[in-house]
């Protein structure tokens, strides 16, 4: 079984890890093009074009499934990379996880990119999953780049002021960006109000990887006993590389990292 995973740049890894966790057997690929991120700025057809690229690249290592794990991409990309590969390969975009997030009532902050905060997709999402809960929107500007870069003091920076724009009294918090997600423990931290019950955080990465698994009919636990590790194939701007180094500043990163080149 192999799984191919597409994004910007390092925003796949949080998918990624979820997808080795559940089947540590799958051979993963890792299709990304960081020279041009952030996507979020650029307009949808750049968006769309860039998206295509990275999942042709992607399709061409012959996975059985692709997940797009970026917000940005399945915003704008998802019909047409749908309409150009399915229904020969599944492909499986990213929502942020407002409805489970709203399931546990509120008040709820979504954090997300200044291009995704109060858009109209964001606000549908709001309007058909969170309808009666308090929900604030949090753009947070620099934060995907410097956690592309694993910039701390650019993360620190940027978690600051987001969180300084969170309403205290907010239960839950949903990461409406992929990067986010690889930074979430910071996020919490300043979030989180003295004496109040723990901050809820709702990201993405389980529920995706969990649902390309059943779009293939694969069975989405860890198989029983010991199995051989897939293998990993990263692909940079269409070619084969290896994982940035800014990846391994990251847990997720650090899990993807030991696993040996993919099986031909």
């Amino acid at each position: 079984m192999k799984i191919a995973l597409m994004d910007s740049g390092i925003g796949l890894l949080p998918a990624a890890a979820a997808m080795r966790r559940l089947r540590p057997d799958a051979d993963l690929v890792l299709s990304s093009d960081p020279a041009t991120m952030p996507w979020g700025p650029r307009t949808p057809e750049d968006v769309t074009e860039r998206a295509l690229g990275c999942a042709r690249a992607a399709a061409a290592q012959g996975p059985d499934a692709l997940i797009i794990a970026c917000n940005t991409a399945s915003v704008h990309a998802l019909p047409a990379l749908r309409a150009e590969l399915e229904p020969g390969l599944p492909v499986i975009g990213t929502v942020p996880a407002i409805k489970p997030a709203a399931a546990g009532g509120g008040p709820i902050a979504i954090w997300a990119t200044p291009a995704t905060t109060g858009s109209p997709y964001q606000r549908g999402l709001i309007r058909d999953f969170a309808d009666g809960v308090e929900v604030t929107e949090v753009p947070c500007p620099g934060l995907a780049d410097a956690v592309q870069h694993a910039d701390s003091e650019g993360i620190d920076a940027a978690v600051a002021a987001a969180a300084a724009r969170t309403p205290r009294e907010v239960t839950t918090v949903v990461l409406g960006c992929t990067h986010y997600e690889l930074v979430a423990d910071r996020i919490r931290a300043a979030v989180q109000q003295p004496d109040a019950p723990p901050i809820a955080l709702h990201g993405s990465a389980g529920a995706v990887a969990a649902q390309a698994l059943r779009r293939i009919g694969a069975d989405p636990f860890p198989p029983a006993g010991e199995v051989p590790p897939g293998g990993l194939t990263v692909l940079l701007s269409g070619r084969e590389a290896t994982l940035p180094e800014a990846a391994l500043a990251y847990a997720e990163g650090a899990l993807l990292a030991p696993v040996a080149p993919a099986r031909g």
